[in-house]
C-alpha cells in the first residue's frame, strides 16, 4: 500500500461523510417542507466542511442565504446536531459570480444586517437598485402626476395612485388599474414609479410589463438559472406590472407570478397592476390568480368624456407653448374620441404643420392635416365596446362574450355582437373570433348570417339589433 496517499483517503473519507450525512438531512428536511420549497430552497445549497465544530454551507444568492436564515436555519442545526455530534453551529455564506468573496452569515445575525456594525452599506444599496433598473423598463419623462389631467372618468385612479405613491405603508394590495387603450393607465405606473425614486432614492422599483416578465421567466429556465430570477422579484419594494392581461392563458408564468405575488405581499411589498380588463373578465386567468387581483383596489379609467378630453387638450397646447384657437380644440375634442393618444396625437400633428409650412392655425386647416383621422373616427367602434353594450343590452356579463357556454340566452347576444363588429368595425373575421374568446372566423361568419336571417324573420329581434347599432354609433 502506498502511505503517501493516507492522509488524502482520511479527508475523502471525512467528506464522503459528510456527504452522507447531507444525504439524510436534506431528506427529512424534503419530506418536512415538501418538494417544491426543497428544490426552490433546499436543493442549491452545497455543504462546504466543519470548522472548529461550525458547519459551513454555500448557497448563490443573497436573497437565498436570507431567506434560508429567518425559515430553515434553526431546523437545519437541529437536524444536523442528531446525525454529527461535532456539529455545534452552522453558517450560511454566499458564493455566486456576482460576489468574488463570501459573506459569512451566522445564526444569531439578524437577516440583512451588516457583518461589520460600524460598515455603511449604501454602495450595497446603489449596487442593488442599479442592478434592478437593468430590469426596470425606462420611464417616460412626460407622464408624471402633475401632467396628468384629472376629470370624472379617471379621478379615483389617479387618486388611489396617489395614494400608493405618497403612503408610508402599503395602502392596498395591489392595486389594480385597468381600462381601455390609451385612456392613461400607462401614465399613471410611470409617475408612479417616478414618485417613488424620488421620494426615497433607496427603494427599489420595478417596472415591466408582462410580456417582458414573461421572457425574463422562460430565459431563466433556459438558462438553469430561476434562484436569480426570484431573487430579482421577490426581494423588491415595489413591484409594477403593465398589461397582466398578456400572461392569460400562460399556465408556467401564472404559476411564477402567483408564487413571485405571494412572497411580496406576504413581506409587506407594494404590488401595482395594470389591464385592459377588470381580474373577473380576464380569461385564461387561474382563479386563484383572480381571487389575487381582486384582493386589493381595482380600479377603472373609464372612457374619456368632451370635458376631460378639452381639458387633455388645452393641456398639452400650454405644453406645447402653442395659442391654439378655442374653435379648434373643440372640433378636436368632439371628434377624436377613440383614446388620448390619438387625440394628442392629432393636436402634435397640427401645430408641427403650422410650423413647419407657416401656416397659421385654423378649423379649415386642422380638417385638411387631420382629414384620415377624422375619417377613420367618424366610424371609430371599438370591439369591447360593442360587447359591453350588447351585454349590458341583454343582461349578460361581459366575460359571457369569451366564455364557450352555449345556451341560446347567451350565445344569441354573442351572435348580436360579432354581427355588429363585422359591421361597424374594420376588423377582419378571424381578428373579430380572437376577441371573442379565440373564436374560428367560420364561427364568426356563421354568427353574421344567423342574424341576418333573424332580422328578415323577427321584428322585434330587429328592433333591438337596430337600436343597438344607432347607439353605437351615436
Amino acid at each position: 500500500m502506498n502511505t503517501d496517499n493516507a492522509a488524502p483517503a482520511g479527508k475523502d473519507k471525512s467528506e464522503n461523510s459528510l456527504s452522507a450525512q447531507w444525504q439524510i438531512v436534506s431528506g427529512l428536511l424534503r419530506a418536512e417542507i415538501g418538494e417544491a420549497s426543497f428544490q426552490s430552497w433546499i436543493k442549491p445549497m452545497a455543504v462546504r466542511g466543519i470548522d472548529d465544530g461550525e458547519l459551513k454551507i454555500s448557497v448563490p444568492t443573497r436573497f437565498m442565504r436570507d431567506w434560508i436564515v429567518a425559515h430553515y436555519l434553526d431546523r437545519l442545526g437541529e437536524l444536523w446536531g442528531q446525525e454529527n455530534g461535532d456539529i455545534k453551529s452552522v453558517e450560511v455564506y454566499i458564493q455566486s459570480e456576482r460576489e468574488a468573496v463570501s459573506a459569512p452569515f451566522r445564526r444569531k445575525t439578524s437577516p440583512g444586517a451588516s457583518d461589520n456594525p460600524g460598515s455603511d452599506n449604501g454602495g450595497d444599496v446603489s449596487a442593488k437598485n442599479n442592478y434592478r433598473a437593468d430590469i426596470s423598463a425606462p420611464l417616460d419623462s412626460r407622464f408624471t402626476f402633475d401632467n396628468f389631467v384629472v376629470g370624472k372618468p379617471n379621478e379615483f385612479a389617479y387618486a388611489a395612485a396617489r395614494r400608493v405613491a405618497e403612503a408610508t405603508k402599503v395602502p392596498f394590495n395591489p392595486l389594480f388599474l385597468y381600462g381601455g387603450v390609451g385612456l392613461g393607465k400607462t401614465h399613471l405606473m410611470h409617475a408612479i414609479a417616478r414618485h417613488l425614486r424620488e421620494k426615497s432614492p433607496e427603494c427599489s422599483v420595478i417596472y415591466l410589463s408582462a410580456e417582458k416578465f414573461m421572457y425574463r421567466f422562460i430565459r431563466a429556465l433556459r438558462e438553469q438559472n430561476t434562484v436569480d430570477f426570484k431573487e430579482q422579484f421577490r426581494s423588491v419594494d415595489v413591484l409594477m406590472i403593465d398589461d397582466v392581461q398578456f400572461i392569460s392563458g400562460k399556465e408556467s408564468t401564472q404559476e411564477e407570478f402567483f408564487h413571485t405575488f405571494n412572497s411580496l405581499v406576504d413581506q409587506g411589498r407594494q404590488i401595482v397592476i395594470s389591464s385592459d380588463k377588470s381580474p373577473s373578465d380576464l380569461e385564461g386567468m387561474e382563479e386563484r390568480m383572480v381571487s389575487r387581483l381582486n384582493c386589493g383596489l381595482v380600479a377603472d379609467i373609464h372612457a374619456t368624456t368632451y370635458e376631460l378630453r378639452l381639458g387633455i387638450l388645452q393641456s398639452k397646447a400650454e405644453q406645447l407653448g402653442v395659442a391654439m384657437p378655442p374653435k379648434v380644440l373643440e372640433f378636436l375634442a368632439h371628434k377624436i374620441t377613440a383614446n388620448v393618444r390619438e387625440l394628442e396625437g392629432g393636436l402634435n400633428r397640427v401645430v408641427a404643420h403650422a410650423q413647419l409650412v407657416g401656416r397659421e392655425i385654423t378649423l379649415e386647416a386642422t380638417q385638411d392635416v387631420l382629414h384620415d383621422l377624422l375619417r377613420a373616427n367618424d366610424r371609430r367602434v371599438t370591439i369591447e365596446e360593442i360587447q359591453k353594450r350588447v351585454a349590458g343590452h341583454f343582461n349578460i356579463r361581459m366575460s359571457d362574450m369569451h366564455s364557450a357556454r352555449r345556451a341560446r340566452s347567451v350565445a344569441r347576444p354573442r351572435q348580436v355582437a360579432m354581427y355588429l363588429a363585422k359591421q361597424l368595425t374594420a376588423r377582419s373575421l378571424p381578428e373579430i373570433g380572437r376577441k371573442f374568446g379565440g373564436r374560428d372566423h367560420t364561427t364568426v361568419m356563421h354568427a353574421v348570417k344567423k342574424v341576418e336571417e333573424l332580422r328578415e324573420s323577427d321584428t322585434s329581434f330587429a328592433e333591438d339589433v337596430e337600436l343597438l347599432r344607432r347607439m353605437l354609433e351615436g
